[in-house]
């Protein structure tokens, strides 16, 4: 992909699925998330104990579900049993913990875009990076557009690189950390993708001399989604589904 002219993503990203009116990286937000008209989603994609990529933000289980301990630990078996949406509201009562493979089969038969973060469980990041790269690159072989891996650790997305050189690549920034634009480079970046507060209107010009798109993180207000706009910016994950309009640029 050659992001200065290649950009096959819409502008509007749904963050975890439906941002806050489900329960974050379960099936239900997605088909939530798509009722209000996205048609691409972010979430969050870490190992079990026995190597099944499934979806879950925290390293531990206690916010998002009724299980307990950090998630990595536990086989699939047992994470599959768990209760993903009663921590949310009543109605998403017994909805479960959905396995990286049950989202890209439910993307792709939608014909839904995926912006993959790689989550790592502390300790797991090349693994992580290796096995979501793998997976991805099988069950899109044949799609039109390839799904975006991000991550916040550089490990993680060097691990995905090797195994899956072709699939594109984003960093993930909430600090300007010293070395991000030579790791960027070295990693193969298509994209950046910064905590709202991070870009102005000179990093937005730096990152696009660096031949990479820009995109935000997490927008959710009107006034700061008008000022990216302005400076450039190439793409926004939202909570607010309810109130951004996927299909226009900055607008409600």
């Amino acid at each position: 992909m050659n992001p200065s002219t290649d950009w096959p993503y819409p502008f509007w990203v749904a963050h975890r699925g439906a941002g806050k009116l489900a329960p974050e990286n379960t099936l239900a937000a997605f088909r939530l998330g798509a009722q209000h008209g996205y048609r691409m989603f972010e979430c969050d994609v870490k190992l079990s104990a026995d190597g099944v990529p499934f979806l879950l933000h925290d390293d531990t289980l206690e916010r998002t579900t009724n299980g307990q301990g950090t998630a990595g630990d536990l086989p699939w078996s047992e994470l599959a049993r768990l209760d993903a949406g009663s921590w949310h509201s009543r109605g998403f009562a017994g909805e479960p913990i959905p396995t990286f493979e049950h989202i890209a089969r439910w993307c792709l038969a939608n014909g839904h875009l995926l912006d993959i973060e790689i989550k790592p469980t502390p300790g797991q990041e090349a693994e992580t990076g290796r096995v979501v790269a793998e997976a991805a690159a099988r069950w899109w072989k044949q799609a039109a557009v390839l799904p975006l891996l991000t991550s916040f650790r550089p490990e993680a997305l060097h691990a995905a690189q090797q195994a899956a050189p072709h699939l594109p690549r984003g960093l993930l920034l909430d600090t300007l950390w010293s070395g991000w634009e030579g790791a960027a480079q070295q990693l193969g970046c298509v994209a950046i993708i910064c905590k709202h507060t991070l870009w102005d209107s000179p990093l937005v010009a730096q990152v696009k001399a660096m031949g990479m798109r820009c995109l935000s993180y997490t927008v959710n207000d009107l006034a700061v989604a008008q000022k990216l706009v302005q400076w450039g910016i190439d793409g926004m994950v939202t909570d607010a589904v309810d109130r951004f309009a996927p299909a226009k640029t900055g607008l409600v």
